[in-house]
């Protein structure tokens, strides 16, 4: 449902989507500009428009963000791209993590591949490690980074000074890695 409101002076359009798995009011802002306001069943509209103003300049800074790549990095890939991409993602990524886990010794439950518009990876609190198809269209540096950050959230489920310090053992230039996919329109989360 589309719904409009007014931020920081500008009418800001937001779709809103009631789900049964929502705990909590949440609000993303996408690669294109959209956004999307998710809200548990019953949660009165005047709730969740204190909320977005809350976060306005938030939001704001995120529209304004990724209208400077016009979202082509982030766009959700077609099906056949990503069934395309899909196999090499997954064997990039098993590889990668065997290997580096020689250093960290950690365990995990799955590796699995998605076609996400708006993160590289992730990882769940049951070991699962999520990784974006187009993480095999990247360069080798790039790739370890991403994969570095997911497995290393094994042990520090945070981004804390110690998970830092976890990145850096095996990812020194982390620190550049980071600013080149900043500043190439990509973002990790």
């Amino acid at each position: 449902m589309q719904k409009t409101i007014q931020l920081d002076g500008k009418n800001i359009t937001y779709t809103l989507k009631v789900s049964k798995r929502a705990k909590h009011i949440r609000v993303a802002v996408l690669s294109d500009g959209s956004i999307v306001a998710t809200i548990p069943p019953y949660v009165p509209l005047i709730i969740v428009e204190n909320f977005i103003v809350k976060k306005s300049q938030w939001i704001l800074d995120k529209i304004e963000y990724f209208s400077k790549f016009k979202g082509n990095s982030f766009k959700k890939g077609t099906h056949l791209e990503y069934l395309k991409y899909k196999n090499k993602a997954l064997m990039l990524v098993t590889n990668r993590i065997e290997y580096f886990n020689n250093f960290y010794g950690y365990k995990w439950n799955k590796i699995v591949i998605r076609n996400q518009s708006t993160r590289w990876g992730s990882c769940s609190k049951n070991g699962n490690l999520n990784f974006n198809y187009k993480i095999a269209l990247l360069p080798e540096n790039a790739a370890d980074y991403i994969i570095v950050h997911e497995l290393c959230h094994l042990r520090e489920f945070n981004h804390s000074h110690n998970f830092w310090n976890l990145v850096a053992k095996t990812i020194p230039d982390y620190l550049d890695i980071r600013r080149e996919l900043k500043s190439n329109g990509f973002i990790l989360k």
